[in-house]
């Protein structure tokens, strides 16, 4: 899933590609990922991008005199610039494209998504405060306002495991299942520990390696092409994704706890005194 170090590398990537430009049509292929009826899509075509900006996970192309197209890529989702579209309209079919942009240039852009769960979702708003999920935003972890103290109000009375309140999005924008591992790894902290047990000390410490973390991929992520943006994402985690491999620190094996529909992964030695958490699932198959 694209995350926030992502999500604002295709900003920037946007930014430079779209403003200034016309969008001349709009061709949804999938009619499940447009999520808005009113205004219609079609609304967009004849206005030129005047901007782009992100929020949390969200991008949102704000138009000159027109509505705003605002995309949640979802787990599977992705964008693809083409400095030069197929001249034939896309076939509707089983494939992954979803919805295709184009300019007057004859460049643009089409969103995919892989797999059978559908969840990639377009809206066409004239402000981007009506995408239900917009407006439930936490606030951005690498906003200037976003200080130590008003992390640590945030979790004061927080209940839940620290893996889980960094993935909410109500509570902070833009943290997902890859950057909460790089996070709590950074931070050498158990997945499992209670956010509201969290010391002052650890409630730096935490602070740290959030902010550093994300900034780091983004700085990572600046510059590169929207199509090699996976790929870098891969290639600059430590722990999430590498289950088996030696930690980078200090070279403990990295381990695995499965859930249903995703994973964690962590450095026992680094995160948890050595200890294997409990990987409830793999235990239910050896019962």
């Amino acid at each position: 899933m694209p995350e926030l170090p992502e999500v604002e590398a295709l900003k920037d990537f946007l930014t430079e590609h779209l403003v200034g430009h016309e969008i001349v049509r709009v061709l949804p292929v999938a009619i499940s990922v447009l999520k808005t009826y009113d205004p219609p899509v079609g609304a967009l075509e004849g206005h030129r991008v005047s901007a782009v900006h992100r929020y949390g996970k969200f991008l949102d192309l704000e138009t000159e005199g027109g509505p705003r197209l605002v995309t949640h890529l979802a787990r599977a989702g992705w964008l693809h610039w083409k400095d030069e579209l197929p001249s034939g309209p896309p076939r509707p079919g089983k494939g992954p494209l979803a919805l295709r942009v184009a300019l007057e240039t004859g460049a643009g852009f089409d969103l995919t998504e892989a797999g059978t769960q559908k969840r990639l979702a377009v809206y066409v708003v004239s402000d981007p405060r009506e995408v239900p999920g917009i407006g439930r935003l936490g606030p951005d972890p690498l906003a200037d306002d976003f200080d130590e103290a008003r992390f640590a109000a945030l979790l004061e009375g927080e209940r839940r495991q620290i893996k889980g309140a960094l993935r909410d999005q109500s509570l902070i924008a833009g943290v997902g299942n890859a950057y909460s591992d790089e996070i709590l790894h950074a931070a050498k902290m158990s997945p499992f520990k209670l956010a509201a047990s969290l010391t002052p000390e650890e409630v730096t410490r935490l602070y740290d390696a959030l902010r550093t973390t994300l900034t780091e991929a983004v700085e990572r992520s600046r510059g590169i092409a929207a199509g090699r943006l996976k790929a870098e994402k891969k290639s600059g985690l430590r722990v999430h994704g590498r289950t088996g491999e030696p930690c980078p620190v200090c070279g403990d094996t990295i381990r695995e706890v499965s859930f249903s529909d995703s994973s964690l992964q962590y450095c026992p030695t680094c995160q948890t005194g050595g200890k294997p958490l409990a990987d409830r699932r793999l235990s239910r198959l050896l019962k």
